[in-house]
Formats: C-alpha cells, structure tokens, sequence
C-alpha cells in the first residue's frame, strides 16, 4: 500500500516519498519517533502474498508467465461489466432534440395516502447496510441525481413535480457513480476505438482494444451548475466500488492483453503496471506516476495471470487528490465489501493445457482480503481459496470474523472427457495470521447443478441451486466449524435473486420452468423461512409467459420499501397481439400474500416509437420515482398511478460502438 498525495494550489504535487523513512526525515524530530516503530511494526508483519523486490523482479516475472500461457492473460474473462447495461436511448432511433413537454402533475392534496416524512428516502439496493454500492441513481432525499445516455442529470424533488435543474455530460460508457455530501465520484469505462483516451494496440497479427478506467470527482454543490474538479485515469476496467462512511474503495483490474511471443523479450514492466494520469482543473496541473509501485504490488505463490488488481481508495470528504493505492498481480471477478473488510475474488490460472494433460486440474477461485477499517486507506491482509467459482458477490458474507462463500465445483470437459459431476458448497474461511483458512465447510447441495442465487442473514444462508427443479436449501451456520444444510424445498424454475422482507420471509426473483426444466417468464417466490427445517413457498406472483426482469441478475433493480411492503421490479413482456409491455410493477407484500400493486409505464420520446425501459425505482417523500432513459416519473406509492413527469432531454452525442443499452420494446 502506498499513499500518493495531489491537492489544490498549496499542496497539489506528487509526493516521491513512499515510506516512512522519508516522510520522517522531512517532518520534525518527534513526529519521527512516533511514525518510526509504526512503520517497522508494519513491515516485520508476516504476509501470505509476497512483494516484488524491484520492477526487475516483477518483470522478469511477467515475461515467464507469458510464456507459459503462450502471450495469453492467463485469467478467465470475467463473466460481467461492471455494474448494469448503460441507461442510452437505441441507437438509429429519431428523437426530436428540443425537450419533450412535461406531463401536467396531478394535485396530491385529495390522494388519500398518508404522506411519509419529509427525510423518508430509499437508498441503492446494497448487500450490506451502511456499505454503499455504485448505481446510475443516488438521493439524499432532496436531490436525485442519475445518469443517462452519458449524460449526469440533477433533479429537485423537493416539490410536487421532479424538475431537471442541471446537466454534465460524461465521457466513456456505462458510468456509475457515489455520493458523499455534494462531492459525486463518477467511475466510467471506456474502450479503445472512441473518446480521447481510447486506443488500439497490436500485438503479432492480433489486434486488441486497451480500455481505460476514469474517475471523476464532480462538484454537485450547486446542481445548476455541476462542474468536474479533478479526474484520474489508467489503462484497465473498473470492476467494482465500495463506499463507507466517505472512503470509497475502487476496485480496477489492468490487463496486458494479447502479448506476441516473439516480442515477450522486449516487454517493458509499464505493460503490466500502467500509469495513472490525475488532472487537477482546480490548479489546471496534470501529474503522471506508476499505479504502484513495483515493490508494492503482491503476487501469489503460485502463478495466477497476469492481470493487475488495484484498489484505490479515496477520502470523498477530501477529494480525488488523496489516493491511497494496493496491487496484487492476479485477477479480478467479484467484489464484495463488509464494514471493515473488502474482499476481491478470481479464478486463477489453470496450467491443465500447457503440460498436455488430457484432464484439467479443477477450477479454484482464490480470494484476497483488504482491511478496510481505516478511513481513506486500505491495506492487505490476506488470502485464500476455495473450490469451485463463485456466482456473484452474495456468494461471499462476512459474519462473526468468518468468511462464508458459497461456490460450485463444476465439471470441465476437455478433449471429450468429463472429470465429475458438478457440487456446490458453502465454506467458513476464518483468519490465521495472513491467511484465510477453512473452519468448516458443507457440500452436496445440488449435485449436477449450479449455483443461481444465494443469501447469508445472520447466522443462517440460503442456496438456490436449477437444473430441473429449483432446491432451495436453508443452511444453519451458527457453528463455523459445522456448518450444515437443516431444509430443502424443490419447485420447478428458480430464484436467481432473493431478499429478505423481514426475519422470517424471503422474496424471490427469477424464472418459472416446465418439468423438462424449460424456464419459462419471470416470477415471484415468497419463501417462510421461520423453520429452517421446513421451508414454504407461501405465494407466487408469475410477471408473463414472455415476460423478463433485470431485477434476475441486477440487485440494484430492485426495490423493497418496507414501510409500504411494496416490492418494484422493472417488467418487459414482449408477445402478440398487444401483450408487449414495458416498465416496471409493484407488488404489496403480506405475510402469505404478493397482490400486485399497479404498473408504471414511461412516455415515448417524440418520434421514438418505442416505450423506454424503467432501471430503476426509489422512494422520497411518499412518492414512487421511477428512472428510464427519458426521464423521472413520480407516482403514488399505494397505486403506482401517474403523478408528474420530469423529461431529459435528447443526448448530444451518440453512444459510444459497443456500448450496451438497454432494450426498449415497441408500443404496441
């Protein structure tokens, strides 16, 4: 871990000194004697990853694992871009570009509906309270500020129509963004073939696109007037963020790419640990150094790729300018954040097909945790493995000083030979020293299955795995060294995701399925879960035959307001004969019951011809908002019925080639 310091006018400036040896002979004699055994307890710690000595060292490491992987990553894709589809209008689709007028607002004095307190807002849909997660939407209950077609918008909710006050238009694509008080920290990914940083690279006769990670720290004081104070930007994706209290913890994964064998000898250690170029427009200066440097980047014993995993961790209540910074040379997949702790999980290298096994040894995912106690620093302290891939970052729950992590042990096959079934497990990893060690683990769940939702509340999990029918299993994890499945509950379809209504009911979100094991439309599960021995399902609530749900895979879709048990999911149906459908659905939510509430569609932009996708629902003041690509909807909360609409208006620009959008639906 190294801290690189960059402010306004009177302390803006790389600081070279990278350890408290230095620090100390600049600062006064006492200051030394306090900050010097801190430095030599850190140093004689035990690590269960070891440094590079020099950029020698870690050069001549990356040459040999490119070899052995024949110029390759070494690392398997990672099976998601970071966050949700980018929220863009379709591309050759014809919008007017004045702004389309607002829909009149319709009196709520006369409603009927109790009116919440004015400081009654909903939050992003997060794993773990008080650790937010990034989104393309955030309040504080006065103000929303969202993202669409590349586009910042802040809106006022303040009074009975949501009015559009200010806009900032952003660069790269499927931006996601924190908030801190009236500082937003907006984290892009852009890819070489557009925008000023984007590049191609060619390496032998195979072209590869490099893409490129940008932060940007964007003053929100006045909403009118959004202005960026200061960006960073390297080469590499963002995988994920964490944010608690005001440190937000980014997680960036920096690949070589594709490296030509015959030009291995000539690789330069910048190809595998890129630069960070941080733009101040407070002092107008621009500062260039190493992401880390080599001596501080980690590696594990065994090779594991070449992709470079960094956490930078910024101070929101300073700014952009202060970021401390940690390297592990491995991948990175899944991220997931308790209120002291990061974790980042990858599947390392597997060396199956370069010795010319007929079978490949089977896959692992190793898991690195980062202390995360600390405000504005991060440090590393420690890792292990488990078998098997993890679905997602609900797979991984901290509880009591344990890791628990849910993963499945699937069968490969390779030249036509299949090495096993396929198993899935929950693990306790507890810590020993620098290392993640297992306490106890309980497997057999779904044998021949895989993993598609998973939940840990408290001292209890809950695994879905399909293949056919949807086993539900409820696990008591109280004893870490025992932990046990106590319930199963098979249906057809599953939930691939699930949330907790209160202590003892469980909503699902997934797909129904025939008996072949044919998934049909989406649907809702409430599961009572008071007895672990014997989980119900108490309702289902299928959305249509031909109906879908990003809510399925993307968490932050959906929305729970418990003072209303009111569930909201965003609903696509396309059929027939008028069946097509496009917006979101409420249901209220009893103790044995799901009735659906209403429907919330969004208008067309003029001239569009197509009904825009909701991607997100919140609640402020009593009111239903709901967000699509046209624009903020408020809604009663009791029937979903319209209230007043606030429209933004057509982008400026296109989206960048091969940004994902998300898919609107014809009117019918």
């Amino acid at each position: 871990m190294i801290a690189t310091v960059h402010g306004d006018a009177r302390t803006e400036g790389p600081w070279r000194g990278t350890t408290v040896a230095l620090l100390a002979t600049l600062l006064a004699a006492a200051l030394a004697t306090v900050a010097a055994p801190a430095a030599q307890a850190r140093a004689a710690r035990p690590s269960a990853l070891p440094a590079f000595s020099s950029c020698k060292s870690l050069l001549s490491y990356a040459r040999r694992g490119a070899r052995r992987t024949g110029g390759g990553v070494g690392v398997p894709t990672r099976s998601g871009e970071f966050g949700a589809e980018a929220l863009n209008r379709p591309t050759g689709v014809l919008v007017d570009s004045a702004r389309p007028p607002a829909v009149a607002a319709i009196p709520t004095a006369s409603q009927g509906a109790a009116k919440e307190a004015a400081t009654a807002f909903s939050s992003t849909n997060v794993q773990e309270a008080g650790v937010d997660e990034p989104d393309i939407v955030k309040t504080d209950g006065r103000r929303v500020f969202a993202i669409a077609d590349s586009t910042l918008y802040a809106l006022d909710v303040t009074s009975a129509v949501p009015r559009l006050v200010g806009s900032l238009e952003l660069d790269g694509y499927a931006q996601q963004l924190l908030i801190r008080g009236d500082r937003v920290l907006v984290m892009t990914s852009s890819y070489g073939g557009g925008g000023v940083v984007g590049r191609a690279k060619v390496a032998g006769d195979i072209a590869y696109r490099r893409s490129t990670a940008l932060l940007t720290e964007v003053d929100v004081s006045d909403p009118a007037a959004m202005a960026v104070r200061r960006t960073m930007q390297l080469d590499g994706a963002i995988v994920d963020a964490r944010l608690t209290a005001g440190t937000a913890r980014v997680v960036v994964v920096s690949s070589p790419g594709v490296v030509a064998p015959q030009t291995i000898a000539g690789t330069s250690v910048r190809r595998f640990v890129p630069r960070t170029t941080l733009r101040s427009e407070i002092t107008k200066r621009t500062f260039r150094r190493s992401v880390v440097p080599c001596d501080d980047v980690r590696h594990p014993r065994a090779f594991s790729g070449l992709d470079l995993l960094t956490v930078l961790t910024i101070d929101l209540d300073k700014g952009l300018f202060n970021v401390d910074r940690d390297a592990i040379l491995a991948g990175a997949q899944t991220v997931y954040g308790s209120p002291t702790s990061l974790y980042v999980a990858s599947q390392p290298y597997l060396p199956a097909a370069e010795d010319g096994r007929s079978l490949p040894a089977r896959p692992r995912t190793q898991i690195h945790r980062f202390d995360a106690s600390e405000t504005g620093r991060t440090s590393y302290a420690g890792s292990g493995e488990v078998a098997g891939f993890v679905l997602n970052q609900y797979s991984l729950s901290e509880y009591g000083g344990a890791l628990r992590v849910a993963s499945t042990d699937e069968p490969q096959w390779f030249e036509g030979t299949l090495t096993g079934d396929s198993e899935s497990f929950v693990t306790v990893l507890g810590t020993s020293g620098h290392r993640l060690t297992p306490f106890g683990r309980v497997g057999g769940l779904g044998r021949g299955e895989r993993i598609r939702a998973v939940r840990f509340i408290g001292d209890k999990g809950y695994v879905v795995t399909f293949r056919q029918v949807d086993p539900l299993y409820t696990l008591d994890l109280s004893d870490k060294a025992r932990p046990r499945v106590r319930g199963e509950l098979k249906l057809l379809g599953y939930s691939a995701y699930l949330h907790p209504v209160s202590e003892d009911l469980l909503l699902g979100v997934g797909r129904d399925a025939n008996a072949d094991g044919q998934t049909l439309g989406s649907q809702l599960s409430l599961f009572d879960v008071s007895d672990l021995r014997r989980p119900l399902r108490r309702s289902q609530a299928s959305l249509g035959t031909n109906a879908s749900t990003t809510a399925e895979f993307d968490p932050h879709a959906f929305l729970f307001w418990k003072p209303a048990s009111l569930a909201v999911v965003p609903l696509s149906v396309y059929g027939p004969n008028g069946e097509s459908f496009e917006g979101a659905v409420g249901f209220h939510v009893g103790a044995a019951s799901l009735a659906e509430a209403g429907r919330v569609v969004h208008p067309a932009p003029a001239g569009s011809g197509f009904m825009p996708p909701i991607a997100r629902s919140l609640v402020i003041d009593g009111k239903l908002y709901t967000l699509s690509y046209a624009g903020l909807r408020a809604s009663r909360l009791d029937t979903l019925e319209a209230l007043s609409f606030a429209p933004f208006p057509a982008p400026l620009r296109q989206p960048e080639p091969d940004t994902p959008i998300a898919s609107p639906r014809p009117i019918p």
